[in-house]
Parts: structure tokens; sequence; C-alpha cells
């Protein structure tokens, strides 16, 4: 079972289900604390790590099937359908789990990625971390000067430099590079499906994003013909940590309407 980090419902909302939060690749639950809490002032919220990520268990694949299997049984564990929120590679995840298994999601978000392959290769950014001195590291602020030399976007470091465990000795990644290196191929591409989800979807991206272009909007209806699309003035692809109270506000109205 993957790592689930849980946040419960300030003022629970009876007609609400819960939310699942689904991170990226390189990312965990813990990307998400602070748009999590937030969430659940009405609804308990459970963000998840992924396989090969953050707290949950090493397995060989990181194929979208298995991380949609995986999702499956987090939330058959809680006994409910849910609604499902992913993000990137997360978001393919979710959009699998929601095809192959509509009974389980209720309402579902695709934070800036579309059901398609990408020709980009995210590699580089584990041969950075990998690359990364970790001799005498005993604090966050001296990890960004040395990853400083590989990776320039400081927000790309902060991102990152949240799988880095600094309390263990010496300090390690939560992170299975050479999964997640083997599997690249697949991770950004996509595996297809003969589903089809007919409940209310929001494909929110960043404006200043290319990820989610308009000639994909066919076939994003074609498998989700409720689909809508929204965009966050000023945000890339990350635009959960760029505009983080615009993009909350978003995902409540669509998940409360």
């Amino acid at each position: 079972m993957l790592a689930t980090t849980e946040y419960p419902a300030a003022t629970p909302n009876p007609a609400l289900p819960a939310l699942l939060i689904v991170h990226g690749l390189y990312g965990s639950a813990r990307n998400w604390g602070v748009i999590a809490r937030h969430l659940a002032d009405s609804r308990d919220v459970l963000a998840v790590d992924q396989r090969n990520h953050g707290q949950s268990p090493r397995k060989p694949t990181q194929s979208y099937a298995d991380m949609a299997g995986d999702l499956a049984r987090v939330i058959e564990a809680q006994g409910a359908p849910m609604d499902v929120l992913g993000h990137s590679m997360g978001g393919k995840a979710a959009m699998l789990l929601a095809l192959t298994r509509p009974d389980l999601v209720r309402k579902l978000v695709v934070a800036d990625i579309a059901p398609v392959a990408y020709d980009h290769d995210q590699s580089r950014h584990i041969h950075a971390m990998r690359g990364l001195d970790l001799s005498g590291l005993t604090s966050r602020s001296e990890a960004d000067r040395r990853l400083a030399q590989t990776v320039e976007d400081p927000a790309l470091r902060a991102f990152f430099l949240q799988s880095l465990d600094l309390k263990a000795q010496p300090p390690v990644w939560r992170l299975n590079f050479d999964v997640l290196e083997a599997e690249m191929v697949g991770i950004v591409g996509w595996p297809g499906s003969d589903g089809r989800f007919d409940g209310p979807t929001l494909f929110l991206s960043g404006a200043d994003s290319h990820y989610v272009r308009s000639e994909y909007r066919d076939t994003i209806r074609a498998l989700f013909p409720h689909a809508r699309f929204a965009k966050l003035p000023g945000a890339g692809h990350w635009l959960h940590a760029e505009r983080p109270r615009e993009f909350e506000q978003a995902v409540r109205v669509f998940l409360n309407a």
C-alpha cells in the first residue's frame, strides 16, 4: 500500500467525498502539504507518495497501469469513491484510474498534463540529483548551494530537495533513481485506454505551459466527454507551486459545485 498523509476535514461537509492528491515525477505528498490543509476545510484529504517516491515501497516498475492500481487500492481501503487531483505524472495515473475504474472516482482534476505521449526526457534531473555531493551535508541551504551548480532554477531545486532526507546519515534521496530512469520512456509516454470517464473532469493548466495544447482537446474529449478546460495566468507547469491560492480556488470551485 502506498504511504499516505491524511488531513482530516476542519468542518466536515457530509455531501463532499474525500479528496485524493497524487503528486508528479520526483515529488511526494509533502509537496502538497499547504494546499492539502487548505482544501481540508470541508472534506478529508489524502495525499499519497507514489511508488518509488517518498515513503512508499520501492517497486521494479513505474508503469501507469501499476500506478493506477496503487491508487485504486488506496480508494478501496477508504470504502467509498473519492475526488481525485493529479499533477503531471500523477495526473496521468489519475486519468488511467478514472478510465479503468470509474466506479472509484466522482470528480477528476488533471493538473497540466494530457493523455498523450511527450517527447521530452526528464532523466537529466536524475543525473543532477545523483551528482549532488552529499558528503558532510547537514543543511538544506548548503544542499541548495551545491545543487545550483547543475540546476539553475531555484524553484526546481527547492522542489527536488524536498525529497532529500537530511536526517539520515549520510543523507539519502527518497527516490528510486534506478527504476525511474529505466522507466522514463513509459513515464513521459501514455499507455492508451479503451475506457471512458463520464464524470466531471477539469483540465487545469498553467497559461505559460505547453503541456496541454489545443490540438489535444479532441483526444481528451474522446476519453473524458465532460471535460472542462481552464488556465491559470502567470503559471507554468508547476502551477500549484507558482499560483497556489489561485490553484486552490479553481479546484475548490470545481469540486464543490
